[in-house]
């Protein structure tokens, strides 16, 4: 073959299960964090008062989110504090904490938990933020990674992306599962079970739908799964391949790779599978499309030049203009949300890894130091890039900052996890 990512296919039966149906399915992802950024801001987390009467301990979660993102020094506290208790600014400075976070738990009539929180700049004595939620006990921890979140944007300006989603696919014994999860690989939950292959998962825009490529055709076949109504809907079943989709930037469409007239080149579909249009006709293979977050672009890999590349064309198709130059084998590519990063996977002296590219001054970075790396994902504020690539010949999960000095590493502990792709924003 050609390109060797188009070597993702084969066929045979799928059994669906109802899409986040019951309860998490399997064991939790185990993380691990090495590195730190390029400064870590020193804050104080304390318990919630009252947090004890919660399912899960929120002050905790919290703690947990803002140590795995690598940027923040957590200075131990030691006893809870509520965000009505007095405090001592100069007590919390000479211990080094430029901020405190404090809050307390009630619970309110109705089962829900009233969960309230504030932020303190200690170095001006100040309050940065607050605000309380009323959530139902099985969203304890959605509302400790929307507090993170807080705490991460007003301290480094920059949205935080812990109350998101990831999707991706496991292996284990004979089984593959396409796997719903928090972005801290909690709360799994099964979306489609299969004896064979899944690939290909991609986030809508809005997060209530995945598409996918499934076998149960015995051939590739493009999926939409809707993940409210477990509604799903064939959006590619052609001649041939059916491969790698990628939404439009409103949801409205996709592109996808289709063999249907030959080689495999890049389509245009409606959501529901209506309105093929095709995009790009060449001579060579074209595949792997990717829209830019405004809509205007379509990244994708082609071997138009004699091996594979990454190009850049209009979103209804046109002339493609090439974008990487360094190396001779750049696969899989991935834009950042601001649209100034592009991330792909690279193959040199036998190794694949992530490599990150700044359109801007065509400076390029590898950003991972294994050898057997594919699937990148942005996180959705462009912070991180997660990626899956092997470890003790299982494969794993691994998170990135985009300057390369925060790693991450998620793993199970039986099978293979492969084909991550981070979910956007939720509303």
């Amino acid at each position: 073959m050609k390109i060797i990512s188009l070597v993702k296919f084969a066929a045979k039966a799928v059994a669906l299960v109802g899409l986040i149906a019951t309860g998490s399915a399997h064991a939790q992802l185990r993380v691990e964090v090495s590195g730190v950024g390029s400064s870590q801001l020193p804050i104080a987390i304390a318990a919630f008062a009252d947090e004890a009467i919660a399912p899960q301990q929120i002050s905790a979660i919290i703690k947990d989110d803002l140590m795995r993102s690598g940027y923040f020094k957590i200075i131990e506290v030691g006893s809870a504090i509520s965000e009505t208790s007095q405090v001592n600014f100069g007590d919390w400075k000479s211990r080094g904490a430029e901020a405190l976070v404090v809050g307390s738990v009630q619970k309110l009539s109705d089962g829900r938990f009233d969960v309230r929180y504030k932020l303190l700049d200690t170095m001006k004595s100040s309050t940065l933020s607050g605000f309380s939620l009323a959530t139902l006990p099985s969203n304890a921890r959605l509302t400790a990674h929307k507090i993170a979140d807080d705490i991460y944007e007003k301290l480094l300006g920059v949205r935080g992306a812990f109350s998101t989603r990831i999707a991706y696919v496991t292996k284990a014994g004979p089984e593959y599962r396409l796997e719903v999860a928090d972005a801290d690989g909690d709360g799994i939950q099964v979306a489609l079970r299969s004896k064979e292959p899944i690939i290909s998962p991609a986030w809508s825009p809005d997060g209530t739908k995945v598409a996918y490529v499934s076998f149960e055709a015995k051939k590739p076949v493009v999926y939409v799964q809707n993940l409210i109504t477990r509604e799903r809907t064939v959006v590619a079943n052609y001649k041939g391949s059916n491969s790698a989709p990628a939404w439009s930037a409103d949801g409205s469409k996709l592109a996808v790779s289709l063999s249907r007239d030959g080689l495999t080149q890049i389509y245009m579909v409606n959501a529901n599978g209506t309105g093929l249009q095709r995009l790009t006709t060449t001579s060579g293979i074209d595949t792997e499309p990717q829209f830019s977050a405004d809509g205007q672009f379509i990244y994708f890999l082609s071997d138009r030049s004699g091996g594979p590349q990454i190009y850049r064309m209009s979103a209804v198709g046109g002339e493609a203009k090439r974008i990487t130059f360094g190396g001779s084998y750049n696969i899989t590519p991935r834009i950042s949300p601001d649209g100034s990063t592009l991330a792909y996977i690279s193959r040199r002296d036998g190794k694949f890894q992530l490599y990150s590219l700044d359109l801007a001054s065509g400076q390029e970075q590898r950003l991972s130091d294994t050898v057997k790396d594919e699937s990148p994902s942005f996180s959705p504020n462009g912070r991180y890039i997660m990626y899956a690539t092997e470890s003790g010949r299982r494969g794993s999960l691994a998170v990135v900052s985009v300057d390369g000095k925060v790693k991450q590493k998620l793993t199970v502990q039986a099978g293979d996890i492969r084909e991550p792709t981070w979910g956007p924003f939720m509303k």
